[in-house]
């Protein structure tokens, strides 16, 4: 199979609310899509959004990139395509991940290939400060269908305590909480907040402090009251070993798009495993392409609740189809592919650009 031809599509995908973490708040997605073709008219697409803030790459960098690979890749067979951007990895991981998910559903790689009915849960974001508001947004999501939520931290320590509080009260157990710092807070900060924590009904701690400082997210870990689970840090199989040897690391979160796609997630997956880690896996600003193939990667892997749950944010999908989701889980079908809508596509374009073998 080899690649006849490359179109690079970014759009603008505004959201029902503004997501606020604790490094920015979004008020639309901008994920730049990469759509191949071969010679019989198969297409595969491929996306990726670089958020300011939450990596070296940019979006302009992003696009750069794909319009250098653009060029490149086309006329090659897909096998030699993979090859060449599979080294690119390490230099621009976001970018190349655009590019090697195109060429999977390009492929029909087979772990998109679901057999039978497939239910992923996902986790929803906790809204809300006040108890009143808190408790109303705990019984409609419970209502809902939603059995894990997640909670935002980092801007207030003492705020962000007593906002763990409220939502154990609220829910009383009878959902599973989710903690993220987003890598927001100091050593000393971390290590207070996990340390305060009544652990009753709460999964998890993730990300307390910056991605590269290992001996402080290490120091949270070891005074935690619950399980801290690694996420930016986690780039390669190395971050996963060395996550293992962390006490009180006891899990690890990926996302493709910062691995490296699909067969390099694959390979974490796996190792972690190996390592006796528990994983997560998902993508919280996607548009439902990437939560789809996330949801599809984790598949067979996923023990808790995804977090591919981007497509749930914007006020429009871009699927022909929208992705089958129903009481708080996506529900992954054997006759489901997905398909973009171009007329959704061109109404929410911002810049498109089209690489093709120059006529004779």
């Amino acid at each position: 199979m080899k690649i006849q031809e490359v179109t690079l599509h970014q759009a603008s995908l505004p959201l029902r609310k503004p997501y606020q973490v604790s490094f920015r708040t979004y008020t639309e997605l901008e994920p730049i899509l990469v759509e191949m073709r071969d010679k019989d008219g198969n297409v595969g697409w491929g996306e990726a959004y670089i958020p300011t803030g939450a990596s070296f790459e940019t979006t302009e960098s992003g696009w750069i990139f794909c319009r250098e690979y653009a060029e490149k890749v086309l006329g090659k067979a897909t096998a030699e395509a993979k090859a060449m951007l599979d080294q690119a990895v390490p230099t621009a991981p976001y970018a190349a991940t655009a590019m090697l998910s195109a060429i999977a559903l390009l492929e029909r790689h087979p772990i998109l290939k679901t057999q039978k009915e497939k239910r992923i849960p996902l986790l929803v974001p906790m809204s809300g400060t006040g108890r009143q508001e808190i408790g109303e947004g705990v019984e409609r999501l419970l209502q809902e269908g939603y059995r894990t939520f997640k909670i935002k931290v980092g801007r207030d320590l003492d705020a962000d305590l007593k906002r763990v509080a409220m939502v154990q009260d609220a829910a009383h157990e009878r959902a599973t909480i989710t903690i993220d710092a987003n890598r927001a807070y100091t050593q000393e900060q971390g290590c207070t907040f996990a340390s305060s924590l009544d652990p009753k009904g709460i999964d998890l701690f993730e990300q307390p402090c910056e991605a590269d400082a290992w001996d402080a997210n290490a120091a949270v870990a070891k005074v935690s009251k619950v399980p801290l689970m690694l996420d930016e840090s986690i780039d390669t199989i190395h971050d996963v070993e060395r996550a293992a040897t962390i006490e009180g690391v006891k899990l690890v979160k990926l996302k493709l798009k910062r691995v490296g796609g699909i067969d390099r997630a694959l390979a974490l997956i796996r190792r972690a495993q190996e390592l006796g880690l528990n994983i997560c896996l998902g993508d919280g600003v996607a548009s439902e392409l990437m939560c789809w193939i996330e949801a599809s990667v984790g598949r067979d892997f996923l023990r808790r609740a995804g977090d591919m749950n981007g497509f749930l944010k914007a006020k429009t999908g871009l699927f022909s189809e929208p992705l089958p989701f129903e009481k708080g889980a996506i529900v992954l079908k054997p006759d489901f592919w997905p398909t973009i809508d171009r007329a959704k596509l061109d109404s929410h374009e911002v810049r498109k650009e089209r690489f093709a073998p120059v006529a004779a």
